[in-house]
Parts: structure tokens; sequence; C-alpha cells
């Protein structure tokens, strides 16, 4: 017999939940098959079998707070299936899931129905129940729980302002519709305009370091590096995972970047060297068709740019009214740090610089 233990969980990271066993008790697992969830207050992580074996018993269940090097189940060593039992045993799931699909009578059907709270109101993973029916309590989730102490830490101890501009994306999407089918032809990957909002921001970031500064036990570190997060909204909540060096990358390798660590949060697959660091954020709320927001500042960094919809509207150019697709641009900064003017200037920097795009 033996334990299944928690594993590091990640720098300074003690405890997790558990969120789901993926193998039940009296279940044979294979060497490499996962066999639970751990949430944290950064990433999830599968717990992965180091042998074959059968799981005998499960110490921590479903929603159990659990430390690191704490005991969760019990294993046993090798276990060989007998081929022709392992059949027989298929043979009866089959058989089982046959009978459980097999429909009651219509009586049945109705006075079920009439029994039980309609279907708009029964929402699943629900734990507690309250006297009101229609309001149902779940345990807020670590991810959760970190995404609103990070959030209200920032809003209590930086002074945040917010300043805006706008920027004409005309010669972005311009140059995508150009480029696009030769871009993906010779790098595998779309073209976005993720990418030129990156290197734009880095570019800009090297004529106002403070912008790329924090604030630490009243000295301000200077940071000759870009590490720049990218605001995901996954599943389970939001995530900054950090595209490395991005003042040393070309479009292509940006847009891999995103994307890999896009489908990383959205298969739980962020490692804490995804998650850790970063100088500046960049929110795109436009994805889900926000015109205009304030961002929040990602602590311990000192500023965040907040994209938005590119949305066709009439402006005036050369004394004429023209319509152009139009982007809201939104940074929120760290006044303590960042004077309004060197904010004023980044926004009016990096306008010029998107409306100005280069593929490198």
């Amino acid at each position: 017999m033996k334990n299944i233990t928690v594993p590091e969980l990640g720098e300074s990271i003690i405890e997790g939940t558990i969120t789901s066993w993926l193998v039940k008790e009296g279940e044979n697992f294979k060497s490499g098959d996962n066999l639970a969830e751990i949430e944290t207050e950064k990433i999830t992580i599968e717990i992965p079998a180091q042998s074959s074996g059968k799981l005998t018993k499960i110490i921590a269940p479903v929603g159990a707070t659990v430390n690191v090097g704490q005991s969760i189940a019990e294993i046993t060593d090798e276990v060989i299936i007998d081929s022709a039992e392992s059949k027989i045993n298929q043979i009866k799931e089959k058989k089982e899931t046959a009978k459980e699909l097999k429909l009651p009578n219509k009586p049945d059907i109705i006075k079920k129905s009439e029994n039980s709270p309609s279907s708009e109101n029964s929402l699943k993973n629900f734990d507690i129940e309250t006297a009101n029916q229609n309001e149902k309590t779940i345990p807020m989730s670590k991810l959760r729980q970190t995404i609103a102490r990070r959030l209200k830490d920032a809003q209590n101890t930086a002074a945040i302002l917010t300043t805006f501009n706008e920027v004409d994306m005309s010669a972005i999407m311009s140059l995508r519709k150009k480029e696009q089918t030769s871009f993906k032809k010779k790098y595998g990957v779309k073209l976005g305009i993720m990418s030129f909002f990156v290197k734009a921001c880095t570019d800009v970031l090297k004529e106002i370091p403070e912008i790329n500064s924090e604030i630490y036990d009243n000295k301000i570190i200077y940071k000759n590096y870009f590490d720049i997060g990218i605001a995901i909204g996954s599943e389970k909540g939001l995530v900054v995972p950090i595209i490395r060096d991005a003042g040393n990358l070309s479009n292509s390798d940006i847009e891999k970047d995103i994307l890999d660590l896009a489908q990383k949060a959205n298969s739980n697959k962020l490692t804490m060297n995804d998650l850790s660091g970063g100088t500046f954020s960049i929110t795109n709320g436009g994805i889900y068709g926000s015109m205009m927001s304030t961002p929040i500042i990602n602590p311990p960094q000192s500023a965040i740019l907040g994209m938005h919809s590119i949305i066709d509207r009439p402006i005036a150019v050369k004394k004429k009214i023209v319509i152009k697709p139009m982007m809201y641009i939104a940074l929120s900064y760290d006044h303590r740090l960042i004077d309004g003017k060197q904010a004023v200037t980044f926004l009016v920097r990096l306008k010029e610089l998107l409306e100005n795009p280069v593929i490198i």
C-alpha cells in the first residue's frame, strides 16, 4: 500500500484545493494517468501516477483544502488485469449504461417534472442549497480568491489613474489583409493585432522606463527587460501569462507565444514559470465587445494597457469627415511613480507606432 501526496505546487504556494478525482475508488490506472487535479491560487496542477496500480481509498475528497506533502489517497502497486476479466467488466458497464439510458414511462416523467424545479433554476456544480429556492451558494475557487485579493490590493496600494487616446486601425488592418496568406504559410500562425501592440509597447517602454518599473520598499526598480503579461479570460478565471523578452521577438514569435499561452490557459496547462514575473501588462476587452474601460494594474507592475473594440466611426481627416476603424486605448498607471505627462506621452507615441505599422 502506498500514499499519494500533494507535490510541490510552486514557489511560495503551500496549499491548494482538490477540484476533481479523475480515477474513482477501486479503479485501476496506468503509469502516467492523471489521478486528480489540484487548484492553487495561480494554476491547476494534475497529479500523474508514477506507476500502474489501483486507487483503493480517497482520503481528501473534492473540495478539500490540502497542503504540500499531505496524503490524499491510498493506492496499491502494479495491478495486472486479466484480459478476460477486463472484457467481462466492459460488457457489464455497457449493460449498466444501457439500463440507465432507458426512459421511464410517460406518467413517471410527468410526475417527476411536476415535483422538480424548472431546468432554468437548476444549475450544475452547486454545493450548498439555501432557504431561497432560487439561490444556491458555491465556494470561491483559489484562483478567484487570488484575483479578488490582488485587484483589491492594487486599488488599496497604488494611486491608480487612467488616461485615454484613440488609434486609427486602418493601416494595421490593411497590412494584415495584404500579408495574411504569406505570413500564415511562412510561420504557421495568423497575423493578429496583438503582436503589433506588444511590439509597439516595448518600443515605447524603452523610451519611458518609469512605466516599465516598480516601487519596492521606497525604492524604484528600473527593469531593462520587457516581459509582457497578456490577460487571458479562461474558464476558471483571469490569468496573465508572460511573453518573455518581448522586445527582441518578431511578430511571428509573439503570435506563436500568444497562441501557445492561450491554449495552455484553456486546458489548465499553464505552469508557474508561465505566470511568474512580468514588467507590463496588456488586456484586450475588445474581444468581448468592450468599447472603453479603466483596467486595474497587475501588481507589482506600475501600468497596464487596455485595448478595446474596433468600431467604424466618423472622424475628421484634413477637415473632411471620413469613416475609420477606430479603437480607444487606455493606460492605467500608478501615479506615485508615473506622472501624467509620461502616461499621456506613452499613448501618443503608441498611437504613432500603431498607425504606421511594420512587420518584423
